[in-house]
């Protein structure tokens, strides 16, 4: 899968997957916080979350990627600690907030990083060979909660940290020291550019159906029946095809430019989001998700290498902060969403729908591809 990139892609996909393999707080978070505090702690950390980003961008104009992604690990580590420790609402609100004020500061220095060292012309493959990384390690990770969870949710945040120190020490040994770029110096405050909105509405828009199919679909599996281990199984499966599909899908989606073959890919997984929301039978749901997250393996990395190919180099930890805040938006606005439409699904699908229409590409039945536009700088984002 990274067969072929450089020395410091390699080091950095494998930094995140230590991390990912201990990935808990999101998923748990509820569980932690019990019933009565669930919603209060998920509405903090997702608030949190979303300054830790912008925080993450503008902390990058100050230091060195590598610096920053062992900073934002160990801090997000030593957060986790005290949200374990945390007893009493006050405290366990508070010790919420303080994990997602530190979760995402490491994300744009990660996407920076990774523009920096990818080889020209190789952007998706170097994001998608971390989405990819990424989702199989969230599979291991899966199969590690499952052991620790009998033991106690507190446990899970444990794991969560020891992860996190993991990787920022993985980090500072193995990343390349590099300098500090700061951004050109400009008359008022930096303003985000009319494109760059554009595709933080359609990346929102991508994020809310991503995120309504992935926090729902074990529930709507039990829901119609299936039995308890199926979910954890279904998952699984996705992780598993993730590698191999997605590189397939990657092959055949770079014949397009980056929007068109967003486009195109994002109205598949609307069609599977209203499979998904339509069936009532456990395996024509298990096989519409299957469906689903083929296609969404061939569009890893694929939001990162059009920030990173379009973004002016000065400004590129900016533009992957600001696009990368599409989904802090996104998480706390998907349970409200799912409620009003008596479904996540059906949201799924709306948003996925969405995303063409905003980013405004040209059709997806043209043959002849449509070079992109020049390579200014570039850099990433969640």
């Amino acid at each position: 899968m990274t067969r072929g990139l450089p020395r410091p892609v390699r080091a950095l996909i494998g930094v995140r997957v230590i991390n990912q393999l201990g990935a808990y707080v999101m998923a748990f978070l509820a569980v932690l916080a019990g019933p009565d505090l669930a919603s209060a702690a998920l509405a903090a950390f997702g608030v949190a979350a979303l300054a830790s980003r912008w925080l993450g961008g503008v902390l990058l104009d100050r230091m060195a990627p590598r610096t920053l992604i062992a900073l934002g690990l160990a801090s997000t580590g030593a957060a986790l600690l005290v949200l374990a420790a945390a007893h009493g609402p006050p405290l366990t609100l508070g010790a919420a907030a303080l994990v997602g004020l530190a979760f995402e500061i490491y994300e744009p220095a990660t996407q920076e990083a990774l523009a920096r060292a990818a080889p020209p012309g190789r952007h998706g493959d170097v994001y998608g060979a971390l989405g990819t990384s990424l989702v199989a390690a969230g599979a291991v990770g899966g199969l590690l909660a499952a052991v620790l969870l009998p033991l106690g949710a507190r446990w899970l945040a444990v794991a969560d940290a020891a992860s996190c120190f993991a990787a920022a020490v993985l980090a500072l040994a193995f990343l390349p020291r590099e300098p500090v770029v700061r951004r050109r110096a400009r008359d008022g405050a930096w303003r985000p550019s009319a494109r760059l909105v554009r595709l933080t509405l359609a990346g929102t828009a991508f994020a809310a159906g991503y995120l309504a199919v992935v926090m729902y679909l074990p529930f709507v599996l039990l829901q119609r029946g299936a039995p308890a281990w199926l979910p954890g199984l279904a998952l699984t499966g996705a992780a598993v095809l993730s590698p191999l599909t997605g590189r397939l899908g990657r092959r055949v989606l770079d014949r397009l430019p980056h929007e068109r073959a967003l486009a195109c890919g994002t109205l598949f997984l609307a069609v599977a989001a209203f499979v998904l929301a339509a069936g009532r039978s456990v395996p024509l749901t298990v096989a519409a998700y299957l469906a689903w997250a083929v296609a969404d393996s061939a569009l890893q990395g694929r939001w990162q290498a059009l920030i990173a190919e379009i973004a002016p180099e000065p400004e590129r930890p900016r533009w992957f902060a600001f696009f990368g805040s599409s989904w802090g938006v996104a998480q706390p606005a998907v349970p409200g969403l799912a409620a009003l439409a008596g479904g996540a699904m059906p949201v799924a699908g709306a948003a996925f729908l969405l995303v063409p229409l905003v980013l405004r590409g040209p059709s997806c039945n043209g043959r002849k591809r449509i070079a992109a536009p020049p390579r200014i700088a570039r850099s990433e984002t969640a």
